[in-house]
């Protein structure tokens, strides 16, 4: 994750969120590796003596809220995991909705054993992944978690032989849902963690909502004609 690619990464990320017809998105990685993680490289030992801390933040910040944004976006985003995910390419797994694994993914979060904290959210989200107990295994001991672990654990969903290919077949598949339902529902979910009432205060709105669009009315006649919903957004 150098700088180069984190402003790749934005670019790419802006056209699929400003593209209306963007109904699922798939990340993965190339060469046999989902992420070996941040690039610390430009930190060396003369830049640090000229570096604050107030400095490094500023500057970490927003290199997490960029990798972060598949939390922000409206539709589902799916991590299609094959090879190593390491350190921030664990958060960025994590910041999907849905993560599918290769027999060959493992994951690893070494932050301390490179002598730093970890980044990226790292500490929230492996505990809402996996609770406090093998957040705590895989930060302290940076151990490599294969993809069976993984997958009894809940840091993925499923381990195909493909992990891109099954990737690509569950986003067709959520890709023929009725696509307000689906960001209102990926809304909702975000919304969960603060409580039963606010899902109760959001479901109370976004049902409604749903329930006056033309998508809803194919929805029901698909189902009763016994044949696919052809949804258009609206």
């Amino acid at each position: 994750m150098t700088e180069e690619m984190t402003r790749d990464w934005d670019r790419a990320v802006d056209a699929v969120a400003a593209d209306r017809r963007t109904r699922v998105l798939v990340v993965a990685g190339r060469g046999g590796c989902f992420s070996s993680g941040a690039d610390l490289s430009w930190l060396t030992q003369d830049e640090a003596e000229d570096v604050t801390i107030d400095r490094l933040r500023e500057r970490m910040l927003p290199f997490y809220r960029s990798w972060l944004r598949p939390r922000d976006l409206p539709f589902p985003v799916i991590a299609a995991v094959d090879g190593p995910a390491v350190g921030a390419g664990v958060c960025l797994a994590l910041a999907c909705d849905l993560r599918f694994a290769g027999p060959d993914a493992w994951f690893s979060t070494p932050f301390v054993f490179r002598g730093t904290h970890g980044g990226m959210a790292a500490t929230w989200l492996l505990p809402e992944a996996i609770g406090i107990t093998r957040a705590r295994d895989m930060l302290y001991t940076g151990r490599e978690v294969p993809a069976d672990q993984a997958l009894e654990w809940g840091l993925v969903n499923d381990v195909a032989d493909d992990g891109l290919e099954h990737s690509l077949t569950v986003a067709a598949r959520i890709a023929e849902a009725a696509p307000i339902a689906t960001r209102l529902t990926k809304n909702g979910l975000e919304r969960s963690a603060v409580g039963l009432e606010a899902s109760l205060q959001w479901e109370s709105l976004a049902q409604p909502i749903t329930l006056t669009t033309s998508d809803l009315h194919e929805g029901i006649a698909a189902f009763l004609e016994k044949r696919s919903p052809r949804f258009r957004d609206r």
